[in-house]
């Protein structure tokens, strides 16, 4: 059963680990990269629901992996295959989270369910045995909220080096592996990070260095970097309390900074803005976003529960990209420093892909930036 701790419970089959899991119930939209999703720290702490129909079709595989092991607490699904129909794959879904200790459902009506969440917002619940259930409802009450959760210092490390390749060649089902000895540096903090930031920062020309959740301005000094990447990563951005505080000095300076999702979103509260918690949150690959400054309309990917207040922004950032679906902010930009941040996902993974000139611009500042350094 799935139960909710508004008391709504869904029937359905269990498959993965067997123990009770509990989080945020959230779903997502997107058609394809299961894997990328329930691998993203993004999700830490979530029960995600995919609308979608068929899950796990591809399989699994070691490439498609966005960290080190599924981040979700548990999978939702309406109908799992467990026949997979791929050259790449290497496993199966419902193995793959087993290994790892998350639960999953399938055989509810997720569309019900998605329903639910988007007339009354995201809820806490729990995937629990059909015979546990009023434990399962207790379990979901005491699951605390997302607001005030810091999740960030939970999520998985990223492995830089390993993590630091370009495009994907279908011919070898492997990432180039760029030369990277003599790049410009880029300091990636790790809030959760995803590996595709690090691939299309080295597909660039760019060596990402990542440094831990709660890394100081001393540790930022010693690395020397060329450009700073704020990462993406899971919970509420109003705790990172260690991660404002360095922003805040970084913003005294002149290196080129780029932020995602939830660096976005704690390079704003640094700032001076305001963060908000939202009704069900932004989640899949169909999100309309448009660039102010020219006018062009993109389809970006999308995974947070919070946003910025636009009436929050300081007068040292504009508004740079919005959300068609609501207007919420999905961008800034620094009036006279070279400072951007994008609340969705340029990387993509999955796709779609058309928020990659992000990268294209950031590379372009750093690689200036360091040559000016150089000379």
């Amino acid at each position: 059963m799935l139960v909710l701790a508004s008391g709504e419970v869904f029937a359905g089959r269990g498959f993965g680990a067997t123990q009770p899991a509990v989080g945020e119930v959230v779903f997502n939209t997107a058609l394809t990269g299961y894997q990328e999703i329930v691998t993203d720290p993004s999700y830490r702490g979530q029960l995600v629901c995919m609308t979608c129909t068929h899950i796990g079709n591809v399989g699994v595989n070691d490439l498609d992996c966005e960290s080190e092991a599924p981040q979700v607490s548990g999978l939702i699904v309406r109908e799992l295959t467990r026949t997979t129909s791929s050259w790449r794959a290497q496993g199966n879904l419902a193995d793959f989270l087993a290994d790892a200790g998350v639960a999953g459902i399938e055989g509810l009506d997720t569309r019900a369910l998605t329903r639910r969440l988007r007339s009354g917002g995201a809820a806490n619940g729990c995937i629990i045995a059909a015979a546990d259930v009023e434990r399962g409802l207790q379990m979901a009450r005491d699951c605390p909220p997302m607001a005030g959760c810091n999740l960030a210092g939970q999520a998985a490390a990223l492995d830089a080096s390993a993590a630091a390749a370009g495009e994907w060649s279908a011919a070898t089902n492997q990432y180039a592996a760029p030369e990277l000895a003599d790049a410009p540096t880029v300091a990636v903090i790790d809030c959760g990070c995803k590996r595709a930031i690090a691939r299309e920062l080295a597909g660039r020309g760019l060596k990402p260095v990542a440094l831990p959740y709660g890394a100081t301005a001393a540790d930022l000094a010693d690395l020397n970097a060329d450009g700073i990447l704020l990462s993406n990563g899971p919970g509420d951005p109003q705790p990172l309390a260690e991660a404002i505080a360095l922003i805040k000095q970084l913003l005294e300076g002149n290196t080129p900074l780029l932020a995602i999702c939830l660096g976005h979103q704690a390079l704003a509260l640094a700032a001076g803005g305001e963060a908000v918690k939202m009704k069900f949150g932004h989640h899949g690959s169909n999100h309309p976003v448009i660039e102010h400054q020219s006018g062009k309309v993109m389809i970006s990917s999308q995974n947070h529960g919070f946003a910025i207040d636009a009436k929050s922004i300081p007068q040292d950032f504009e508004i740079s990209h919005s959300s068609l679906f609501d207007g919420t902010v999905q961008g800034l930009r620094h009036k006279s420093k070279p400072f951007a941040s994008f609340q969705g996902h340029p990387e993509a993974s999955p796709g779609p892909r058309e928020m990659r000139f992000a990268f294209d611009r950031f590379a372009a500042s750093v690689t200036s930036h360091a040559q000016t350094r150089r000379r």
